[in-house]
C-alpha cells in the first residue's frame, strides 16, 4: 500500500491531469482489467504509457491489470501530494508573464554591437569611430587630465549600464528559473535519501526539460548586455584612439598608480603611445594601465550607483 501511494504521489505530483487519468482508468477497469481502447476517449497514449511506466498497470495478455486498485483509489482520495512542503514535491512556482522577448530593436542592437568590435582590430574603423566620438567627448580631454577623463567615463557608463539592466532584465523570470532548479536539486537529494527510484526518474525528466528553459535565463541576462555594449564600445574605442593616435597627446601621458607605482616613462614630445609606454604599460597580464584604471573606477561607481538608487539587478529567490 505504501509503495502504491508513493507511485501515485509521484505520478500526480508531476502533472495534476494524471489524477483524472487514474480515476478514469479505475472507473473503466472491470475486475481490475483494462485496455487502452477502453480509456482512449479520455486518455492519450502518452498518459497511458506513464501509468504503465510507474508500475500501476501490469500486462495481462491483451489487457492490463490495475495493480492494487484499492490502494490507488485510496491514495487519490488522500491527495497527499497537495500538501507537500516546499522543496519536497513538484515545483509549484508560477512562471511570470513572458513580456521580455527580444524586439527587432534588441536584435538590431546586437548586430550593431558585433559590428563595432571590428574597431579594435581594423584601424580605419577605429579612426572613424574615434573622430565621431571626439566631437562629443573631446571637450573632456581638453579640460581634464586623462585619468580624470577615464574616471568620468566610468561613472557615465556605469550609470546607464545599471539603468539598462534594471529596466530590460526581468529579475522575476530569472528568479523563477533559479528557484525551479533549486527545488529540483532538493527533491533529487530527498529522493536519493529515501531510495525512491520512480521519483528520481521523474525528476531527471524534469531536469532535462529545465535545461531547455535555461536558454530563457541566458536571454534575460544577455538582452541588456547588447545595449550596454552598443553604447560602451564606442567609448572604449575613443579612449583607445586617443592613446594610439599620433595626432593626439593625452596628458599626463604617464601616472603613478596605487600598488603598481610609476608607469614606464614616456619620452618628451611623444604622441601616439607605443606598447609599454605610459598608459599602455601592461600592469596585470596583458591588460594595459588605462583599461585597468577604467575597470577599477567602473566597479566602484557601479556599486555606489546601485546602492544610492536602490536598484536590484540580480534575481531574489528568497
Amino acid at each position: 500500500m505504501a509503495q502504491t501511494a508513493e507511485k501515485v504521489e509521484s505520478l500526480v505530483g508531476s502533472d495534476g491531469r494524471m489524477e483524472e487519468v487514474l480515476r478514469h482508468v479505475l472507473d473503466r477497469a472491470e475486475d481490475g482489467a483494462v485496455s487502452f481502447a477502453d480509456v482512449s476517449d479520455e486518455v492519450d497514449s502518452g498518459e497511458w504509457g506513464r501509468v504503465i511506466e510507474r508500475g500501476l498497470l501490469v500486462e495481462d495478455g491483451d489487457e492490463y491489470v490495475v495493480r492494487d486498485p484499492a490502494g490507488v483509489r485510496e491514495a487519490l482520495d488522500a491527495a497527499v501530494w497537495k500538501d507537500r512542503p516546499s522543496g519536497s514535491g513538484a515545483t509549484d512556482l508560477e512562471p511570470p508573464e513572458d513580456d521580455s522577448s527580444w524586439s527587432t530593436y534588441d536584435k538590431a542592437a546586437a548586430l550593431g554591437a558585433v559590428g563595432l568590435f571590428a574597431g579594435y582590430s581594423i584601424t580605419p574603423v577605429r579612426n572613424a569611430i574615434g573622430n565621431v566620438m571626439d566631437v562629443g567627448l573631446g571637450f573632456l580631454d581638453a579640460a581634464l587630465p586623462f585619468y580624470v577623463v577615464i574616471l568620468v567615463l566610468a561613472l557615465f557608463t556605469g550609470l546607464y549600464s545599471t539603468l539598462l539592466q534594471s529596466n530590460l532584465m526581468n529579475t522575476e523570470k530569472m528568479a523563477y528559473y533559479q528557484q525551479k532548479m533549486k527545488d529540483l536539486q532538493n527533491r533529487r537529494k530527498e529522493a536519493q535519501e529515501s531510495g525512491d527510484e520512480a521519483e528520481l526518474d521523474r525528476i531527471q525528466e524534469e531536469q532535462m526539460e529545465a535545461m531547455g528553459e535555461n536558454l530563457g535565463m541566458f536571454k534575460e541576462q544577455f538582452r541588456p548586455m547588447v545595449w550596454i555594449m552598443l553604447l560602451t564600445i564606442p567609448v572604449f574605442l575613443w579612449m583607445y584612439w586617443m592613446i594610439l593616435s599620433p595626432e593626439q597627446a593625452v596628458t599626463p601621458a604617464q601616472i603613478t598608480m596605487p600598488l603598481i607605482g610609476e608607469l614606464n616613462a614616456v619620452p618628451d614630445g611623444v604622441q601616439g603611445l607605443k606598447p609599454d609606454q605610459g598608459w599602455r604599460t601592461q600592469v596585470i597580464g596583458p591588460l594595459e594601465a588605462w583599461i585597468v584604471w577604467y575597470f577599477v573606477c567602473s566597479m566602484g561607481f557601479n556599486q555606489i550607483i546601485r546602492k544610492s538608487l536602490n536598484i536590484q539587478t540580480t534575481p531574489d529567490t528568497s
